[in-house]
């Protein structure tokens, strides 16, 4: 009887510590809730497909990426490879299509953050977009 009791508290003492929730795996949370007016000439380059600009905001910046004319998505800068680093940052590559980490090699397709070479494990951290025909509303 002894026996299992030391058993069941060492499995409960186990699961406990197993669950702790590791804070450095991922990309920070920071508030985001921002407007943009596409018709501003500073925009000119979400007028077409695969067009992108950056902007201030979130982690490390945001890349806004125009997927079609109704369709936007935008992405913390902040590389999810190592998050704790100073060193990651997201960058558009020149096919427009692909965004590269150049401190950690990892890529990933700007049509829906995924990972596509490198050590990242994780898509780039997404924020949700509404778009009303002029506005791009960015929020999380």
């Amino acid at each position: 009887m002894m026996n299992k009791l030391i058993t069941l508290i060492t499995v409960f003492f186990l699961l406990v510590v197993s669950c702790k929730k590791d804070d450095n795996s991922q990309v920070p949370l920071v508030s985001v809730n921002l407007s943009f007016n596409l018709n501003n000439p500073e925009f000119i380059n979400l007028q077409i497909d695969n067009g992108w600009t950056y902007v201030s905001g979130g982690s490390r910046g945001i890349l806004l990426y125009r997927i079609s004319a109704n369709n936007y998505k935008a992405f913390d800068r902040h590389c999810p490879y190592n998050p704790s680093s100073s060193c990651g940052l997201v960058s558009v590559d020149v096919t427009n299509l692909v965004g590269i980490d150049d401190c950690c090699g990892s890529r990933f397709l700007l049509s829906s953050g995924q990972v596509t070479q490198g050590p990242a494990t994780r898509p780039l951290k997404e924020y949700k977009t509404t778009y009303d025909g002029s506005t791009l509303s960015v929020f999380n």
